[in-house]
C-alpha cells in the first residue's frame, strides 16, 4: 500500500467517484477476510493497513477526513452492534459488585500509570488530562471479543468485560468535561468574535452557529 499510493493518487486522486477511498476500503476488506480465514480479528489488520497508510493520509487530508467519516459512519458502528447483541443484561444485573470491582481496579490502575506523566507534561489540566487519557474502549471490546469467538471466556464474563470496557470510557470522559475542563476552552468560546471591514464599514464575524 505505501509502495501504491504515491501512483494511485496521481493517476485516479480527485475524482468524484473517490477512487482513493474505494482503493483503501478494498484492501481493507481483503485484510478483514483473511482476518477472518484466519480465526483471528478483522479489526487487527485494519490498525495495521491504517499504520501502513498513514503517511500518505497525512499527506492527504482531504480523503483522510472522507475515509473517517466513512470508517466511523458505516464500518465501526456493525463491530459494537455485534458486540453489544452478545451482552446479557441478566448476567449484569446479577454480578454489579463484580462489575463495580472491576471498573474500580481498571480505572485506578489507569489513573495510577497516567498521573505522574501529566503532572510532569501537562501541570495546568493534571486531571483532564489523566482523565482523557484513562479511557479505552476499542481494543479492549477488541480483545473480549476474540476470546468470546475462541471460547477462551463464556458469554457472563464478556458481558462483564464489556460492560466495565464501556464503563471506563463514558465515566472518566464524562467527570472530565463536567467538572476538570480546562478555562482556555470557555474564554475561547465566549471571546468576541473580530470584526472586519466589509464595504468600508466594520462588520462582525458571524459564526455557524449563527
Amino acid at each position: 500500500m505505501p509502495k501504491l499510493q504515491p501512483w494511485f493518487f496521481a493517476r485516479y486522486g480527485n475524482r468524484v467517484i473517490e477512487p482513493e477511498i474505494r482503493g483503501a476500503l478494498f484492501a481493507l476488506f481483503i485484510l478483514m477476510f483473511l482476518a477472518e480465514m484466519s480465526q483471528s480479528h478483522a479489526i487487527l489488520p485494519a490498525f495495521l493497513l491504517g499504520l501502513a497508510v498513514s503517511g500518505a493520509f497525512a499527506r492527504h487530508r482531504l480523503e483522510q477526513q472522507r475515509f473517517r467519516v466513512v470508517a466511523f459512519a458505516a464500518l465501526t458502528p456493525f463491530f459494537f452492534l455485534k458486540a453489544g447483541m452478545n451482552v446479557s443484561l441478566g448476567v449484569l444485573s446479577s454480578n454489579l459488585g463484580i462489575v463495580a470491582m472491576f471498573l474500580t481496579t481498571r480505572l485506578a490502575t489507569k489513573i495510577a500509570g497516567v498521573l505522574p506523566f501529566a503532572r510532569r507534561y501537562v501541570p495546568t489540566d493534571v486531571w483532564f488530562t489523566t482523565l482523557l487519557m484513562s479511557t479505552g474502549l476499542t481494543f479492549g471490546a477488541i480483545s473480549a471479543f476474540y476470546g468470546l469467538r475462541a471460547g477462551i471466556i463464556d458469554e457472563a464474563q464478556f458481558s462483564i468485560l464489556i460492560a466495565v470496557i464501556a464503563l471506563s470510557a463514558v465515566l472518566p470522559t464524562f467527570v472530565a468535561q463536567r467538572f476538570f475542563l480546562p478555562n482556555a476552552c470557555s474564554e475561547e468560546d465566549t471571546r468576541p468574535l473580530p470584526l472586519v471591514s466589509v464595504g468600508g464599514e466594520p462588520s462582525r464575524i458571524v459564526s455557524t452557529e449563527e
